[in-house]
């Protein structure tokens, strides 16, 4: 697995990308995201995670 900043990611990830940078499966990260754990926004059908709401919950977890 090839380790990367996460400056280095685009703007916003798709579930699937999140749940991979968090490590997390995919029931788990649509919970999460329903639940409100993990901001996100959602355009027409597709549901899109902010790079900066996962940095903050990242550095937030951190502490």
């Amino acid at each position: 697995m090839q380790s990367a900043r996460l400056e280095d990611l685009p703007e916003v990830l798709t579930p699937a990308e999140a749940a991979r940078i968090l490590r997390l499966g995919r029931n788990s990260i649509y919970t999460a995201l329903a639940r409100g754990d993990i901001p996100s926004l959602r355009v027409g059908r597709k549901l899109l995670v902010p790079r900066a709401a996962l940095e903050r919950l990242l550095k937030a977890d951190a502490r």
